[in-house]
C-alpha cells in the first residue's frame, strides 16, 4: 500500500484527463496509490473538498491555510462542526508561515488561529496537520501548550532542520516528506532524512505543488508520490516496497480513523 497523504485534489489540473479527477485518481491507483489524504485550506471551501470523500480510498481534513488570512479562525464552533464528518481523518491544515508574509499582526491572527485548531484536535481526538516555514520555535511551543502529546499530528511538506524534526517526534509528531526532497538545492533535507528514523516518516506529494524530479515543470498529482517515495528508499538504503509498507503503517498509526481497506477504486 502506498497513501499520498497530503494533496489538494480540489486544486489539481486535470486537464489532460477525459474523465476528470477520477482519471488522476484512475493514474495514481495504477502505480499502487492505496489512499489519498486530500486537504482542506479554508473552510469556505471545504464542501467542495469533502466531496471527493464519496469516492472509495479518499478521505478529507479540515482547517484553514495559516496564509488565509480572510479565514484564520478566532472561535472554534465552525471548524469542530465541518470537523465531526464521518471521513474527515485530521485537523488543518493550520500552522504559521512567517516567511512568506511579514506582517506582525497577521503573525498574531496566525497563531490564534493554530491554537484554535489544536483545541479542536484535542476535542475530536484527530492529529493535526501543520505547515511551518520560518517559525520554529513558535509552532515548538503552541504544540507544546495546545497539542495534545497522546494525539499529535504531522509537520507536512517538511523543510527546516534536524533539531526541529527531532523536537516534533519528542511531540509524537510524524514527518511528510514532500517531492522538494527530490530538488538540487534539498541537500540539507536529504541529509535529514538520512538521519530520521523510518518510523518517523510518511510521504506526500502536496499536488499540485511541488512535482518531484524527473517532473518538475509539470503540475504535481498524487501518482507522483511513488516517485517521492522511491527518492526517501535510495535515500534510507531500502526497496521501495519496503518504504511503502513502512510509510502506510506510520500513517495508519497516525489517521487511527482511516479504514486500511477503504481503497481507491
Amino acid at each position: 500500500m502506498l497513501v499520498d497523504s497530503h494533496c489538494h485534489l480540489d486544486k489539481l489540473d486535470v486537464s489532460a484527463y477525459e474523465n476528470g479527477v477520477q482519471g488522476a485518481i484512475d493514474a495514481a491507483r495504477e502505480v499502487g496509490v492505496n489512499q489519498i489524504l486530500t486537504i482542506s485550506v479554508d473552510l469556505d471551501s471545504f464542501e467542495n473538498v469533502y466531496a471527493f470523500t464519496e469516492r472509495a480510498g479518499v478521505i478529507a481534513s479540515c482547517g484553514v491555510h495559516p496564509l488565509h488570512k480572510e479565514g484564520l479562525l478566532s472561535s472554534p464552533e465552525r471548524l469542530f462542526y465541518l470537523a465531526s464528518r464521518d471521513k474527515v481523518v485530521a485537523i488543518g491544515e493550520t500552522g504559521l508561515d512567517y516567511f512568506y508574509d511579514k506582517e506582525p499582526e497577521l503573525h498574531v491572527a496566525q497563531r490564534e488561529s493554530f491554537a484554535v485548531h489544536l483545541d479542536v484536535s484535542n476535542q475530536l481526538k484527530l492529529p493535526t496537520i501543520i505547515h511551518t516555514r520560518d517559525a520554529k520555535q513558535d509552532t515548538l511551543e503552541l504544540i507544546k501548550s495546545h497539542g495534545s502529546l497522546e494525539i499529535g499530528g504531522v509537520l507536512h511538506c517538511f523543510t527546516e532542520d534536524y533539531a526541529m524534526a527531532r523536537s516534533a517526534l519528542d511531540l509524537n509528531y510524524l514527518i511528510s516528506i514532500s517531492g522538494i526532497v527530490t530538488f538540487k538545492n534539498a541537500e540539507d533535507l536529504r541529509d535529514t532524512v538520512r538521519k530520521l528514523p523510518l518510523e518517523s516518516l510518511i510521504v506526500e506529494t502536496d499536488s499540485p505543488y511541488l512535482a518531484p524530479v524527473p517532473h518538475r515543470g509539470k503540475k504535481n498529482e498524487p501518482k507522483y508520490v511513488r516517485d517521492v517515495a522511491q527518492f526517501v528508499a535510495d535515500i534510507k538504503q531500502i526497496r521501495l516496497e519496503e518504504l511503502m509498507e513502512i510509510s502506510s503503517t506510520n500513517f495508519h498509526r497516525k489517521f487511527s480513523k482511516v479504514d486500511p481497506s477503504d481503497v481507491l477504486l
